[in-house]
């Protein structure tokens, strides 16, 4: 299902480009409930947002997953007369396990077994415009985690697939996006803490590296010293510049400079 965020006082009339914000949760957890970053971009009045639910891997095992996040972009298409979008401005965003889904949104576009059939409108395209992931999962047939979680399977990962990495190699191989790099890639952002544990720092730097080694626009936002999970005022702004730029077509510079965290408030006396 999808959460629809229109703006009470949009800044044109002409049709809004869309952001999508896909939730984390590990593919075992986490709700489209609150919107994320997509009901954020609405109130602006300069974006619609979607936020998108899909199944959880207790209920359905890879690929279920991306099948229902192109059914919701295909969903935005269709639908986006009645609402005044413009089906060709869908800019995606998630973090971690939806990071790994926007991640797989902006590069299997014409992977057909990876459409589903999901939904009365698998004609459409998934086509998005530009992917945003905070650290998303990039390479699955690699160990997630570090230090000695490394050496056992990543909860998350075995229940998605629906068994071990030995076992599901192939499986892993088609839910990784280092899988489907290719040279018409859409912009892509990547922000990811240096030292997170959930998610290797690698994943980000692969991704990055095989996007701009195929000669796509890519930008590396390494966050200095953060974990799995942070918040940034500096990266707002980043974050706000690229949408600007991929979905708004206002020229931007946008740093690649590492981000430090914020410096935590003083205690109180």
């Amino acid at each position: 299902m999808v959460d629809l965020y229109l703006p009470k006082n949009r800044t044109t009339d002409k049709p809004l480009p869309v952001v999508v914000s896909i939730h984390g949760g590990g593919w075992s957890g986490g709700s489209r409930a609150g919107g994320g970053m997509a009901a954020g971009y609405a109130v602006s009045g300069n974006y619609a947002g979607v936020s998108v639910g899909h199944r959880l891997s207790a209920e359905v095992k890879w690929p279920a997953q991306i099948h229902d996040c192109k059914a919701a972009i295909r969903w935005i298409r269709e639908h986006a007369k009645n609402y005044n979008l413009d089906p060709d401005r869908i800019g995606v965003t998630g973090t971690s396990a939806g990071g790994h889904l926007v991640s797989l949104l902006g590069l299997t576009e014409s992977v057909k077994d990876l459409d589903g059939s999901i939904g009365e409108l698998t004609s459409l395209r998934s086509k998005v415009t530009c992917v945003a992931n905070y650290c998303g999962p990039t390479d699955m047939a690699a160990p997630l985690m570090q230090g000695d979680a490394a050496l056992k399977d990543a909860p998350a990962v075995a229940g998605l697939l629906g068994g071990s990495l030995p076992d599901k190699a192939a499986e892993a191989k088609a839910a990784s996006s280092l899988t489907y790099v290719h040279a018409s890639a859409p912009p892509f952002l990547t922000a990811h803490g240096t030292k997170d544990m959930r998610v290797n720092f690698t994943n980000a730097t692969k991704l990055h590296e095989a996007l701009t080694k195929a000669g796509n626009f890519s930008i590396l936002l390494a966050m200095t010293d953060a974990g799995h999970g942070f918040g940034s005022p500096e990266l707002n702004k980043r974050v706000q510049q690229f949408f600007d730029m991929h979905l708004h077509g206002i020229k931007s510079e946008i740093s690649s400079e590492p981000i430090p965290l914020p410096a935590p408030a003083p205690a109180k006396k």
